[in-house]
């Protein structure tokens, strides 16, 4: 369990979204910005108080808003499903949350946060949950395109998951870690 928290603690805490990118695009929610809910997921890992404040705080995000938002709304809805009571209940939030980061990924593919968040996520579950489709490809993305990457906290932040991860290679980790 400590190794996942580890996990998910590294996977969401990224910055360098470009300015554009860190309102949503609903007037609701325009004070929400995406650094700081990053920032209010890392506690939201260790937290089931504070998973419970970020999920309140993300509950009214939409398909319409910010994609980002939407997939880390999905992420901590999945989070928080482990602390609720009744296996059926645990099922039907996890499912929303992982349907709310697959909407994300299939309005916005490229998105590299969005992959890496699921990648994450699908890395980091139980198998016994079923979701762990798209881990390979995933992981194939986040290697294949972070070259791309602008932003070098993005970067760090991305390497420092990635480093600690059993799910990559040596190889994987040096190749990364050279560029």
């Amino acid at each position: 369990m400590k190794l996942v928290i580890i996990h998910f603690s590294f996977a969401f805490i990224l910055f360098g979204i470009s300015k554009s990118s860190l309102n949503t695009s609903n007037n609701n929610f325009s004070n929400i910005k995406i650094a700081q809910v990053r920032l209010l997921y890392k506690d939201a890992i260790t937290s089931k108080e504070k998973a419970a404040l970020l999920y309140d705080k993300l509950k009214k995000i939409t398909k319409k808003d910010n994609k980002i938002l939407l997939a880390y709304k999905g992420a901590v809805t999945a989070l928080v499903s482990k602390n609720l009571k009744g296996a059926k209940t645990k099922k039907a939030t996890f499912k929303e949350g992982i349907l709310l980061i697959e909407y994300a990924v299939s309005k916005q593919p490229k998105a590299y946060e969005i992959r890496f968040i699921r990648m994450c996520l699908q890395q980091n579950i139980p198998k016994f949950l079923k979701y762990n489709k798209h881990k390979v490809e995933d992981k194939n993305f986040i290697l294949n395109n972070f070259k791309t990457l602008k932003s070098n906290n993005l970067k760090r932040h991305v390497l420092d998951y990635i480093n600690q991860s059993k799910h990559f290679t040596e190889l994987e980790k040096n190749r990364l870690n050279s560029k």
